[in-house]
């Protein structure tokens, strides 16, 4: 099996990438979200409970209870750290010497400090999985920059400390158990939709927040949805055994199919960083021979056979086209696939039955532990057998602590994940090593391993529940409140957002699927557009002048509920049509018995003025001073502006190091011996720029791969 050292430093820099992403898309929303006059102010959160101060920190692990030692409040705390956060995961991005276990570990630190306090806006699959791609991150990052370490002759692997892979081996386990747990999930849930393979006929204009490109899927052919669940089936759950093929072919395709998946997901909806966080993942299935490229690599290793490669090379090649050939006969017999030449279509449906699939899963879910197990045998073996190369009885010995270190603590972490992985079938969840449980109990408020299973269940069947808010000064006229992002006015179109995720507009998706008392926030929420409270407005309308009323708050405030469709083809200038389901919060106004009833039932009320805490002081200044700089800029601009710096920086550094790399002694020394034949033979320079191969120029190579 090839080196995996440029996959690392892709998932490093990738993990960096999204850190960022989350991070600033965070702290535009933190005043509206979590100030004092937010919906869920941060400070009623954390109330000291009169414990050690180790314990406390145990118990509830953020940060933010180090706040008031700097002068500031909660939320004044969470601002810096998503400030420092960001600013620290884009240097990690840009200067590879940041990218470092304790640069890691800080940022993981700082999220999990964030999600402590970020209640219910903070509670989405997509954090639980940064914050345990985050950890990992801190166990892949090298103590010491690849540059700095002496490499055997032959490079590449042969200089790679033996530890290196262990911990990378569990981002490809974690890819697995996200997209082999999403997959099943879909069949347990007994969602008709997913059964009857229709469910793409109501996702795209039913998820949160769709694109203009769902539109247009949307109204792609129904025998094209049918097929597309299928593919999906195929590739959440047939699929990811795959990534622990030794046929390297066998996890390339398995990369490329979930690489495929995933981008068309981001094309069709606004899922914030989540599909990149996955793609960021699937670099555990790539390999250094696949990324580098090298030139005449394969040439070289073709010309090097012999009959025992030739026949291992074979074998594999067969077993490659029986998985192929298996694959597609399962998805035909399962599915029923039959190809309809007169209508030009592709049938499928569900052959097996709910019954079936869960013996099934009964069955496979153990061996599936089992192949993990004997995957992290294999490499802790191959490990193993890294460290007895090692020259040289001090390196031995260091290799061999560092050794032992990772690989229990990679050994650690995979028991650990056992827990929540085996939630999808209970069977395998109680059968499962006591020490196991023990040890997940004992670190599950860290989240270093969580469960996962996306799309459970297809919602808005007869429609897409959707609340829009209204408000009125006389309590006749209502004027609707639009949001930025979620839909409401019909004739506007829907927007593109990734990889910033407006956590009001996402609530306001999940509120419009039950009552307004199953989504408490909603009521703090009424509450300050009733006060009129700007960090709020902000969050409805970045531009607090589209806000409808901006100059005076309204007196009564009502919520509808509406189900939305997207237009037809032929409706030119409507991108939405709705119609009135029913009220979904009452008229209300400040004092009204029944929002004061509703805010002493969930907590809400405001018991206590805040104290203004550090208000004078200089780092809160400085928050402050950022704060109106960066106010103007809507969340979307601010992150592709981030995003575009980062290329122009790469794009500089690309040509920095192309221009040493030319003026380096070693090019100068070999420009010098050039010379003088070219001054001999004056025609040589009409000839071609690529020479034909020859013994020559492959010995000159090989004399600069070793200078």
């Amino acid at each position: 099996m090839a080196g995996s050292r440029l996959p690392r430093q892709l998932f490093l820099q990738g993990v960096a990438a999204v850190f960022m992403f989350a991070f600033a898309s965070l702290y535009t929303q933190i005043p509206g979200l979590y100030g004092p006059e937010g919906i869920l102010p941060a400070r009623r959160t954390l109330r000291p409970q009169g414990k050690g101060r180790w314990q406390q920190l145990w118990e509830t692990p953020t940060l933010l209870w180090e706040a008031p030692r700097l002068g500031l409040d909660t939320a004044q705390g969470l601002e810096l750290l998503s400030l420092l956060g960001a600013l620290l995961a884009l240097g990690a991005l840009l200067l590879s010497p940041l990218r470092h276990p304790a640069v890691y570990l800080l940022l993981w630190a700082a999220y999990l400090s964030a999600c402590q306090v970020g209640q219910v806006f903070l509670y989405f699959q997509w954090d639980s999985l940064l914050l345990e791609t985050g950890f990992l991150a801190v166990l892949v990052a090298p103590l010491r920059p690849a540059s700095h370490r002496k490499q055997a002759p032959q490079g590449g692997r042969a200089g790679a400390l033996p530890h290196e892979g262990l911990p990378f081996w569990l981002v490809r386990w974690l890819l697995f158990r996200l997209m082999f747990a999403s997959g099943v999930v879909k069949l347990t849930s007994r969602c008709p939709a997913w059964w009857g393979l229709t469910a793409l006929t109501y996702h795209y204009e039913t998820q949160c927040l769709p694109t203009p490109a769902a539109w247009f899927a949307h109204h792609l052919p129904v025998w094209l949805h049918k097929l597309s669940v299928v593919a999906t089936f195929l590739i959440e759950i047939a699929v990811p055994p795959l990534f622990f093929a030794p046929i390297r072919r066998l996890r390339l395709a398995a990369f490329y199919l979930q690489v495929l998946l995933q981008v068309l997901i981001i094309i069709t909806g606004n899922y914030n960083f989540f599909n990149l966080m996955t793609l960021v993942l699937t670099t555990a299935l790539l390999d250094d021979q696949h990324l580098a490229a090298e030139p005449g690599h394969s040439s070289r290793k073709k010309t090097a056979t012999s009959r025992p490669k030739v026949l291992l090379a074979t074998l594999s090649l067969l077993l490659e086209l029986t998985i192929y050939g298996f694959l597609a006969y399962g998805t035909v017999h399962y599915f029923g696939l039959e190809v309809d030449w007169q209508q030009r279509a592709v049938h499928s449906r569900t052959t097996f039955t709910f019954h079936q699939f869960s013996q099934w899963l009964k069955t496979l879910t153990l061996p599936t532990v089992w192949l993990g197990v004997a995957s992290l045998a294999w490499e802790l073996l191959s490990a193993l057998w890294r460290w007895t190369q090692v020259r040289g009885w001090l390196r031995k010995l260091s290799a061999a602590v560092q050794l032992s270190l990772v690989g229990t603590a990679t050994v650690a972490l995979f028991l650990i994940s056992l827990v929540p992985y085996s939630y999808v079938e209970p069977g395998t969840h109680g059968r499962l090593w006591t020490g196991a449980h023990r040890l997940f109990g004992t670190v599950e408020h860290l989240q270093l391993a969580n469960s996962y299973g996306l799309f459970r269940r297809m919602t808005g069947l007869g429609g897409r529940p959707e609340v829009v808010l209204e408000g009125s000064y006389d309590g006749h006229h209502w004027t609707e409140i639009e949001f930025m992002y979620k839909p409401g006015n019909l004739s506007r179109p829907p927007p593109v957002v990734v990889p910033h995720q407006p956590r009001l507009d996402w609530q306001m998706w999940f509120a419009a699927l039950g009552p307004h008392t199953h989504s408490p926030w909603f009521t703090s929420l009424v509450l300050r557009l009733l006060q009129g409270k700007e960090p709020v407005i902000r969050l409805v309308q970045s531009q607090v002048a589209g806000y409808p009323f901006h100059k005076q708050p309204p007196t009564y405030i009502r919520a509808q509920r509406y189900k939305y469709w997207f237009s037809q083809p032929g409706e030119h200038g409507q991108w939405w049509r709705r119609q009135w389901v029913e009220e979904f919060f009452p008229p209300v106004s400040l004092g009204d018995p029944t929002l004061e009833m509703l805010l002493r039932q969930f907590g809400l009320q405001d018991k206590s003025p805040p104290r203004a805490r550090g208000a004078n002081s200089t780092l809160a200044q400085a928050l402050h001073w950022t704060r109106t700089q960066l106010s103007p800029l809507e969340a979307p601009a601010l992150l592709w502006g981030l995003l575009g710096a980062v290329g122009a920086v790469r794009v500089v550094q690309a040509l920095l190091a192309r221009w040493s790399l030319r003026s380096s002694p070693a090019a100068l020394a070999i420009g010098e011996k050039r010379r003088p034949a070219l001054e001999k033979d004056p025609g040589a320079t009409s000839e071609p720029a690529t020479p034909a191969p020859s013994p020559c120029s492959s010995h000159s190579r090989t004399t600069r791969r070793k200078k």
